[in-house]
Protein backbone atom coordinates (compact mmCIF):
# COMPACT_ATOMS: atom_id res chain seq x y z
CA UNK A 1 0.00 0.00 0.00
CA UNK A 2 1.25 3.20 -0.90
CA UNK A 3 1.27 6.42 1.33
CA UNK A 4 -1.15 9.18 0.04
CA UNK A 5 -0.16 12.47 -1.27
CA UNK A 6 -1.67 14.24 1.82
CA UNK A 7 -0.39 11.82 4.57
CA UNK A 8 3.10 13.09 3.15
CA UNK A 9 2.10 16.62 3.25
CA UNK A 10 0.77 16.01 6.95
CA UNK A 11 3.70 14.79 8.24
CA UNK A 12 5.81 17.79 7.23
CA UNK A 13 5.94 19.56 9.96
CA UNK A 14 6.73 15.97 12.00
CA UNK A 15 10.05 15.20 8.91
CA UNK A 16 11.28 18.99 9.09
CA UNK A 17 11.91 18.81 12.86
CA UNK A 18 12.88 15.18 12.94
CA UNK A 19 15.03 15.31 10.46
CA UNK A 20 16.64 18.35 10.50
CA UNK A 21 17.71 17.96 14.56
CA UNK A 22 19.35 14.50 13.41
CA UNK A 23 21.18 15.87 10.24
CA UNK A 24 22.66 18.17 12.74
CA UNK A 25 23.66 15.90 15.26
CA UNK A 26 25.01 13.68 12.65
CA UNK A 27 27.24 16.25 10.97
CA UNK A 28 29.84 16.07 13.87
CA UNK A 29 30.47 12.31 12.25
CA UNK A 30 31.05 10.62 16.14
CA UNK A 31 28.74 8.11 17.59
CA UNK A 32 29.88 9.37 20.96
CA UNK A 33 28.06 9.40 24.05
CA UNK A 34 27.16 13.00 23.35
CA UNK A 35 25.23 11.96 20.43
CA UNK A 36 23.44 9.68 21.94
CA UNK A 37 22.33 11.91 24.77
CA UNK A 38 21.40 14.42 21.71
CA UNK A 39 19.15 12.06 19.82
CA UNK A 40 17.37 11.27 23.09
CA UNK A 41 16.16 15.13 23.44
CA UNK A 42 15.49 14.79 19.44
CA UNK A 43 13.27 12.08 19.54
CA UNK A 44 11.63 13.72 23.06
CA UNK A 45 10.97 16.92 21.41
CA UNK A 46 9.39 14.87 18.38
CA UNK A 47 6.55 13.75 21.11
CA UNK A 48 8.49 10.50 21.36
CA UNK A 49 8.12 9.70 25.21
CA UNK A 50 10.87 9.60 27.53
CA UNK A 51 11.22 6.06 28.29
CA UNK A 52 10.14 5.03 24.77
CA UNK A 53 13.54 7.28 23.36
CA UNK A 54 15.34 5.78 26.02
CA UNK A 55 14.89 2.52 25.01
CA UNK A 56 15.30 3.26 21.11
CA UNK A 57 18.42 4.96 21.58
CA UNK A 58 19.85 1.78 23.89
CA UNK A 59 19.10 -0.38 21.02
CA UNK A 60 21.11 1.74 18.26
CA UNK A 61 23.60 2.09 20.79
CA UNK A 62 24.15 -1.88 20.80
CA UNK A 63 23.37 -2.32 17.17
CA UNK A 64 25.69 0.20 16.15
CA UNK A 65 28.64 -1.12 18.14
CA UNK A 66 27.65 -4.23 16.86
CA UNK A 67 27.90 -3.08 12.97
CA UNK A 68 30.35 -0.82 13.43
CA UNK A 69 28.10 2.59 11.85
CA UNK A 70 29.95 5.24 11.22
CA UNK A 71 28.51 7.56 8.22
CA UNK A 72 24.58 9.13 8.71
CA UNK A 73 23.14 7.42 6.18
CA UNK A 74 23.53 4.18 7.92
CA UNK A 75 22.52 5.68 11.50
CA UNK A 76 19.35 6.82 9.97
CA UNK A 77 19.04 3.28 8.68
CA UNK A 78 19.29 1.94 11.61
CA UNK A 79 16.88 4.07 13.02
CA UNK A 80 14.08 2.61 10.57
CA UNK A 81 14.85 -0.72 11.17
CA UNK A 82 14.45 -0.36 15.19
CA UNK A 83 11.25 1.56 14.74
CA UNK A 84 10.25 -0.66 12.07
CA UNK A 85 10.66 -3.69 14.55
CA UNK A 86 8.32 -1.59 17.39
CA UNK A 87 5.57 -1.79 14.75
CA UNK A 88 6.05 -5.40 13.28
CA UNK A 89 3.56 -7.37 15.61
CA UNK A 90 1.44 -4.97 15.75
CA UNK A 91 1.19 -5.40 11.93
CA UNK A 92 1.17 -8.71 11.31
CA UNK A 93 -1.79 -8.66 14.19
CA UNK A 94 -3.73 -6.41 12.13
CA UNK A 95 -3.20 -8.51 8.85
CA UNK A 96 -4.48 -11.74 10.52
CA UNK A 97 -7.46 -9.77 11.85
CA UNK A 98 -8.34 -8.22 8.72
CA UNK A 99 -9.66 -5.21 9.90
CA UNK A 100 -12.71 -5.10 9.18
CA UNK A 101 -14.75 -8.54 8.93
CA UNK A 102 -18.13 -8.19 8.41
CA UNK A 103 -20.84 -7.77 9.63
CA UNK A 104 -18.81 -5.00 11.67
CA UNK A 105 -20.09 -3.25 14.74
CA UNK A 106 -17.54 -0.21 15.04
CA UNK A 107 -17.39 1.64 18.41
CA UNK A 108 -16.40 4.73 18.13
CA UNK A 109 -14.86 6.26 21.54
CA UNK A 110 -12.53 9.11 22.58
CA UNK A 111 -13.08 12.67 24.55
CA UNK A 112 -14.24 15.78 23.50
CA UNK A 113 -12.90 18.10 20.89
CA UNK A 114 -10.71 15.20 19.32
CA UNK A 115 -12.78 14.84 16.05
CA UNK A 116 -14.73 11.82 16.87
CA UNK A 117 -17.91 12.60 14.70
CA UNK A 118 -16.71 14.39 11.66
CA UNK A 119 -14.35 11.21 11.11
CA UNK A 120 -16.82 8.85 11.91
CA UNK A 121 -18.19 10.84 8.71
CA UNK A 122 -15.13 10.13 7.14
CA UNK A 123 -15.30 6.71 7.88
CA UNK A 124 -18.49 5.91 6.34
CA UNK A 125 -17.29 7.67 2.78
CA UNK A 126 -14.18 5.00 3.19
CA UNK A 127 -16.58 1.93 4.09
CA UNK A 128 -19.18 3.99 1.52
CA UNK A 129 -16.19 3.62 -1.40
CA UNK A 130 -15.38 0.45 -0.52
CA UNK A 131 -18.97 -0.98 -1.70
CA UNK A 132 -19.98 -1.87 1.90
CA UNK A 133 -23.78 -0.95 3.20
CA UNK A 134 -22.99 1.36 5.95
CA UNK A 135 -25.42 2.18 8.67
CA UNK A 136 -24.48 5.62 11.44
CA UNK A 137 -26.03 5.12 14.84
CA UNK A 138 -26.12 8.78 16.99
CA UNK A 139 -25.31 7.42 20.13
CA UNK A 140 -23.76 10.90 21.59
CA UNK A 141 -27.76 11.56 22.96
CA UNK A 142 -25.40 13.82 25.85
CA UNK A 143 -23.82 17.11 23.56
CA UNK A 144 -26.61 19.79 21.96
CA UNK A 145 -27.17 19.17 18.41
CA UNK A 146 -24.46 16.13 17.91
CA UNK A 147 -27.54 14.13 15.90
CA UNK A 148 -27.43 16.61 13.70
CA UNK A 149 -23.80 16.88 13.18
CA UNK A 150 -23.74 13.05 12.36
CA UNK A 151 -27.01 13.40 9.83
CA UNK A 152 -25.28 15.83 7.92
CA UNK A 153 -22.05 13.57 7.54
CA UNK A 154 -24.14 10.96 6.94
CA UNK A 155 -26.43 12.60 4.22
CA UNK A 156 -22.79 13.68 2.18
CA UNK A 157 -21.73 9.86 2.72
CA UNK A 158 -25.19 8.70 1.31
CA UNK A 159 -25.63 6.15 4.25
CA UNK A 160 -28.51 5.65 6.86
CA UNK A 161 -28.71 6.90 10.17
CA UNK A 162 -30.43 5.85 13.30
CA UNK A 163 -30.81 8.50 15.34
CA UNK A 164 -33.44 9.48 19.05
CA UNK A 165 -34.33 13.10 20.64
CA UNK A 166 -31.77 14.86 22.48
CA UNK A 167 -31.05 13.79 25.67
CA UNK A 168 -32.52 10.34 25.15
CA UNK A 169 -30.56 6.89 26.55
CA UNK A 170 -27.45 6.36 24.49
CA UNK A 171 -28.30 2.57 25.00
CA UNK A 172 -31.47 2.30 23.66
CA UNK A 173 -30.31 3.84 20.42
CA UNK A 174 -27.61 1.51 20.07
CA UNK A 175 -30.23 -1.19 20.62
CA UNK A 176 -32.43 0.34 17.71
CA UNK A 177 -29.04 0.60 15.49
CA UNK A 178 -27.94 -2.88 16.13
CA UNK A 179 -31.98 -4.24 15.33
CA UNK A 180 -31.72 -2.10 11.91
CA UNK A 181 -28.25 -3.82 11.04
CA UNK A 182 -29.65 -7.40 11.62
CA UNK A 183 -32.56 -6.52 9.86
CA UNK A 184 -31.27 -5.12 6.60
CA UNK A 185 -28.42 -7.10 6.60
CA UNK A 186 -25.51 -3.91 6.63
CA UNK A 187 -22.13 -4.48 6.82
CA UNK A 188 -20.50 -1.69 9.28
CA UNK A 189 -21.98 -0.27 11.79
CA UNK A 190 -20.42 2.66 13.29
CA UNK A 191 -21.87 4.47 16.99
CA UNK A 192 -20.81 7.48 17.30
CA UNK A 193 -21.02 7.99 21.49
CA UNK A 194 -20.52 10.77 23.60
CA UNK A 195 -17.66 12.23 23.75
CA UNK A 196 -16.13 11.79 27.64
CA UNK A 197 -13.74 13.09 30.07
CA UNK A 198 -11.85 9.79 30.36
CA UNK A 199 -11.46 10.68 34.85
CA UNK A 200 -15.34 10.79 34.66
CA UNK A 201 -16.41 7.10 35.72
CA UNK A 202 -20.02 7.06 35.45
CA UNK A 203 -19.45 8.19 31.73
CA UNK A 204 -16.94 5.52 31.42
CA UNK A 205 -19.58 2.98 32.95
CA UNK A 206 -21.90 3.59 30.13
CA UNK A 207 -19.47 3.33 27.61
CA UNK A 208 -19.00 -0.16 29.20
CA UNK A 209 -22.86 -0.90 29.08
CA UNK A 210 -22.65 0.15 25.27
CA UNK A 211 -20.69 -3.13 24.96
CA UNK A 212 -22.04 -4.92 26.16
CA UNK A 213 -25.59 -4.10 24.87
CA UNK A 214 -23.67 -4.70 21.58
CA UNK A 215 -22.20 -8.03 22.54
CA UNK A 216 -25.62 -9.39 23.77
CA UNK A 217 -27.49 -8.25 20.97
CA UNK A 218 -25.76 -9.06 17.68
CA UNK A 219 -22.96 -12.07 19.27
CA UNK A 220 -22.74 -12.99 15.56
CA UNK A 221 -20.68 -9.38 14.73
CA UNK A 222 -17.77 -8.58 14.55
CA UNK A 223 -17.09 -5.90 17.34
CA UNK A 224 -14.33 -3.51 17.48
CA UNK A 225 -13.69 -0.51 19.75
CA UNK A 226 -11.54 2.47 18.03
CA UNK A 227 -10.75 5.46 20.07
CA UNK A 228 -9.67 8.93 18.61
CA UNK A 229 -7.04 10.77 19.17
CA UNK A 230 -5.82 14.13 18.68
CA UNK A 231 -2.14 14.77 17.65
CA UNK A 232 -1.47 17.62 18.67
CA UNK A 233 -2.38 16.38 22.43
CA UNK A 234 1.12 14.86 22.41
CA UNK A 235 1.81 12.87 25.10
CA UNK A 236 -1.69 13.14 27.25
CA UNK A 237 -2.78 10.86 24.53
CA UNK A 238 -1.60 7.73 26.26
CA UNK A 239 -3.45 9.06 29.00
CA UNK A 240 -6.74 8.59 27.22
CA UNK A 241 -5.80 5.32 25.74
CA UNK A 242 -4.82 4.10 29.35
CA UNK A 243 -8.22 5.04 30.86
CA UNK A 244 -9.82 3.68 28.46
CA UNK A 245 -8.64 0.52 28.03
CA UNK A 246 -9.43 0.19 31.49
CA UNK A 247 -13.03 0.19 30.78
CA UNK A 248 -13.37 -1.87 27.81
CA UNK A 249 -10.82 -3.55 25.36
CA UNK A 250 -9.37 -1.16 22.15
CA UNK A 251 -8.65 -2.74 18.79
CA UNK A 252 -7.67 0.44 17.19
CA UNK A 253 -6.34 4.15 16.95
CA UNK A 254 -7.68 6.82 14.75
CA UNK A 255 -5.00 9.78 14.71
CA UNK A 256 -6.44 13.12 13.98
CA UNK A 257 -5.00 16.75 13.12
CA UNK A 258 -1.53 14.49 12.20
CA UNK A 259 -1.11 18.11 9.61
CA UNK A 260 -1.40 20.07 12.55
CA UNK A 261 1.54 18.87 14.61
CA UNK A 262 5.25 18.65 14.54
CA UNK A 263 5.37 15.69 16.90
CA UNK A 264 4.11 12.84 14.93
CA UNK A 265 6.22 10.75 17.01
CA UNK A 266 3.55 10.03 19.29
CA UNK A 267 2.33 7.23 16.85
CA UNK A 268 5.53 5.42 17.87
CA UNK A 269 5.15 6.11 21.71
CA UNK A 270 1.43 4.09 21.09
CA UNK A 271 2.68 1.25 19.26
CA UNK A 272 5.68 0.79 21.42
CA UNK A 273 3.52 0.98 25.06
CA UNK A 274 0.00 -0.30 24.04
CA UNK A 275 0.76 -3.02 20.99
CA UNK A 276 -2.87 -1.39 19.35
CA UNK A 277 -2.35 -0.60 15.66
CA UNK A 278 -3.07 2.96 14.20
CA UNK A 279 -5.58 2.14 11.67
CA UNK A 280 -6.68 5.77 10.29
CA UNK A 281 -4.49 9.10 9.59
CA UNK A 282 -7.42 12.44 9.42
CA UNK A 283 -5.41 14.86 7.49
CA UNK A 284 -7.97 17.83 6.85
CA UNK A 285 -11.68 18.33 7.17
CA UNK A 286 -12.57 17.20 4.40
CA UNK A 287 -15.04 14.05 3.70
CA UNK A 288 -12.03 12.61 1.69
CA UNK A 289 -9.50 13.22 4.14
CA UNK A 290 -8.88 10.12 6.21
CA UNK A 291 -6.12 7.47 4.98
CA UNK A 292 -5.22 4.32 6.13
CA UNK A 293 -1.93 3.95 8.19
CA UNK A 294 1.03 2.18 6.90
CA UNK A 295 4.15 1.72 9.37
CA UNK A 296 6.81 1.29 6.87
CA UNK A 297 5.85 4.40 4.84
CA UNK A 298 5.55 6.64 7.93
CA UNK A 299 8.91 5.57 9.29
CA UNK A 300 10.41 6.44 5.87
CA UNK A 301 8.14 10.05 5.77
CA UNK A 302 9.65 11.54 9.18
CA UNK A 303 13.87 10.93 8.37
Amino acid sequence: MKIFKKIIEALKRTREALSKKLDYILSAGELNEEFYEELEDVLISSDIGAKVSVEIVNELRIFARKNKLRNSSDVKEALREILNNIFEEIQIKKENECFFKTPAIINVIGVNGVGKTTTIGKMAYFFKKQKKDVCLVAGDTFRAAASEQLTEWANRAKVRIIKHSEGADAGAVVYDGISSAKAKKTDILLIDTAGRLHTKENLMKELSKIDKIITKEYSQANKYNLIVIDATTGQNAINQISNFNDFMKIDGIILTKLDGTAKGGIVITIAKMFKIPVLFVGVGEGIEDLEEFNSKEFIENIF
